[in-house]
């Protein structure tokens, strides 16, 4: 008897478990749920916490609620001003809507392949309005924000909202960058010897007017140089004229000493002259007499 209602009992508790977990399930805080009755959408549950569902007739389904990440392989777009580009971006959306987003796309997978198309044709209506100039250096961030705003419009009914969008990068084609650059390139060497002929042309000019400087500043020079000295040799002349007319005999010997020093100073001087002459004439006198 004991063992029969032990038995009962936990067969019991187990119906109520397996009751318990198949009515009772748990929505956290990064999802959202969609109660399904016999794959019909019911219910859509947004806020966490715990709920509950008819056993064995309903089921529930779970989407992200986190943002979620679209990412796209580059395209080549022609610009407004016909000129091509490889643009590669990205976008970032989240399911606002779940009951929505399943009747429209049902899961994650056939959201992007639903979504890319979109975004790509997006990016190709904004860009293909605007140059290239506009997009790489202009208004980048306004593009932006114009493919968020169409690719959101064109999304509206699959239960999404694109938070944002991105342009990782923006070049031209690879033949079409090479040639750019080939441009570029010679355009920069051509400046690059104007800038040299000009440079040479400016040191020309200068080093031009420095010699100029340098030869009148020498000729200058030289003209007071010559001044100067004309100068000093007169007043020496003239000294020499007033000491000779007050004393003609001291002046004599005077020049006769200056001539000593100058003819005999060297010891590599060698004079053969006779002592008798007029040159020795103060060595054997002091007045000079013979």
């Amino acid at each position: 008897m004991n063992r029969s209602i032990g038995l009962g009992a936990a067969i019991l508790v187990l119906a109520s478990v397996v009751l318990a977990y198949s009515t009772l399930f748990t929505v956290r805080m990064t999802e959202q749920a969609l109660v399904l009755q016999f794959g019909d959408p019911r219910v859509a549950i947004t806020e966490p916490g715990l709920n509950w569902k008819i056993p064995f007739i309903q089921n529930v389904i779970y989407f992200d609620k986190r943002i979620l990440n679209l990412d796209s392989p580059a395209e080549e777009i022609i610009a407004g001003d016909q000129k091509r580009l490889v643009v590669d971006a990205f976008a970032r959306y989240k399911i606002v809507d779940p009951l929505k987003f399943y009747q429209a796309v049902r899961d994650i997978r056939q959201a992007e392949t639903r979504l890319r198309p979109v975004f790509v044709s997006a990016l190709r209506n904004v860009l293909g309005e605007e140059s290239l100039e506009t997009l790489v250096r202009d208004d980048r961030s306004g593009l932006m924000i114009r493919i968020k705003d169409d690719f959101n419009t064109a999304t509206a009914n699959l239960g999404v909202e694109i938070v944002d969008v991105r342009i990782r990068r923006a070049d031209l084609p690879a033949a079409n960058s090479q040639a750019v650059f080939r441009r570029m390139q010679t355009e920069r060497e051509r400046e690059a010897a104007e800038l040299r002929a000009q440079g040479a042309e400016t040191a020309q000019r200068i080093r031009s007017r420095a010699d100029r400087d340098v030869t009148v500043l020498l000729a200058e020079a030289q003209r007071e140089s010559d001044t100067i000295r004309g100068e000093g040799d007169a007043k020496r002349n003239g000294i020499f004229a007033d000491a000779y007319g007050r004393d003609p005999e001291f002046f004599s010997f005077y020049r006769s000493m200056l001539a000593y020093e100058e003819g005999l100073g060297s010891d590599t001087t060698t004079m053969i002259i006779s002592p008798e002459g007029d040159f020795f004439r103060y060595f054997g006198d002091r007045s000079g007499r013979n």
